[in-house]
């Protein structure tokens, strides 16, 4: 298991309760903290400097009350986009964010500023290129954002991707898609996964700031209802069939990316929701403490019964 020397004996389950855009917060990065699994959020989350000066305070004032808490994280869009980009990266240094996972492009600046203070750095990316320049550019971690996941999801199955980026790279790996249980988990390393990233699962929790509609419509979804698509955000990415149709767009025959930025309300695309395949697993609303001790006890069930397998045990 090839994990950067903060997580060493820090994880109850391997697994990064991934940054969700406007979803993450605060409460859910600390109860995920406190429970063993790394909790993490976007600074763009934060609508302001300022604000995601605020919450840094708040999150590492509530955790030094748990000596044992897994690490926090921040993802940083790093694309030329994000004109907040330098200001909160220059945050990010000053508090010393133990670990920041980036999007969308690498920089090296990036990386060595993270480095400079002792942090460790994780990369998202989608295919095989993307993930031989994180390596180059030395991060710690290659995110592999596979087939099936949230947001702006890869294409690829998980077997190949995986296997392709490990051929190369002996740092950390995490595998993101579709995964919403303990069982997800032990499945992520038994494929050569070091850390599983979850985000809908930890969508669906009483800490996410999520729309209550946007919860039950998680809950209430299947796979089936995932549409993904590059005609609402520009990028593949993964939504919400019933949330397209309440914003009034047939998900049959969705107009360009272009034609909705020019004729759709603003208003409108707050409520188009991204999910992953992995909501046909997602049942309840729990709280994030609760969730995470269900899947590390999923997590402990899973393994102990692969050690059992006959052709493990030598029995078959």
């Amino acid at each position: 298991m090839a994990l950067p020397a903060i997580l060493e004996g820090r994880l109850r389950l391997p697994a990064i309760a991934a940054p969700m855009f406007l979803t993450s917060g605060p409460d859910l990065v600390v109860e995920a903290c406190r429970s063993g699994i790394v909790g993490t959020f976007p600074a763009l989350n934060q609508r302001t400097s300022d604000g995601f000066v605020d919450w840094l305070r708040t999150i590492e004032q509530r955790l030094t009350a748990y000596r044992l808490a897994a690490p926090y994280g921040v993802n940083l869009i790093v694309h030329k986009s994000n004109a907040r980009m330098t200001a909160d990266l220059d945050i990010i240094a000053k508090h010393k964010v133990p670990l920041v996972i980036t999007s969308l492009g690498v920089v090296q600046d990036v990386v060595d500023t993270v480095h400079s203070y002792g942090g460790v750095i994780f990369h998202d990316v989608v295919n095989r290129r993307h993930a031989e320049k994180a390596a180059e550019a030395g991060v710690d971690g290659i995110v592999a954002v596979c087939a099936g996941a949230g947001g702006h999801a890869g294409a690829l199955s998980p077997f190949a991707l995986i296997e392709e980026i490990r051929s190369f790279y002996s740092g950390t790996i995490i595998l993101s898609g579709a995964m919403s249980t303990g069982r997800h988990v032990a499945t992520a390393r038994m494929m050569g996964a070091d850390l599983a990233y979850l985000g809908s699962r930890f969508l669906a929790t009483r800490e996410s700031l999520a729309d209550p509609d946007c919860k039950r419509m998680v809950v209430e979804s299947r796979s089936a209802d995932v549409i993904y698509t590059p005609n609402i955000s520009g990028v593949p990415a993964s939504f919400m069939r019933p949330s397209l149709v309440a914003a009034g767009l047939d998900p049959e025959n969705l107009p360009s990316h272009r034609e909705l930025a020019t004729k759709t309300e603003k208003k409108a695309f707050k409520s188009i929701w991204s999910a992953g395949q992995g909501i046909g697993a997602i049942r309840d609303i729990p709280g994030t403490a609760e969730l995470c001790e269900r899947m590390i006890a999923e997590y402990r069930t899973a393994i102990g019964e692969a050690m059992q397998d006959p052709f493990i045990a030598g029995k078959s």
